[in-house]
């Protein structure tokens, strides 16, 4: 895990923050052709695609370096 510190770009931003944000953009079916795993591909929900990302953090990486490359 890295260290976050106000350089980081996600310095105060919440996974749930990030999750949200991208649904609401590209919706949970381009977000499950995007990145690949079952939480965004069969019945999706923010409260089970969190738990899957808090506890896995290789998807989580790509959740939050979608969330970067769609914010920068």
């Amino acid at each position: 895990m890295t260290t976050q510190s106000p350089n980081d770009p996600l310095h105060g931003v919440t996974l749930k923050m990030i999750l949200t944000e991208l649904v609401e953009e590209l919706g949970w079916e381009e977000l499950g052709r995007r990145i690949d795993i079952r939480c965004f591909t069969h019945t999706p929900s923010i409260s089970s695609s969190l738990k899957f990302l808090r506890r896995t953090p290789w998807a989580r990486e790509k959740v939050e370096e979608m969330y970067l490359r769609l914010k920068m």
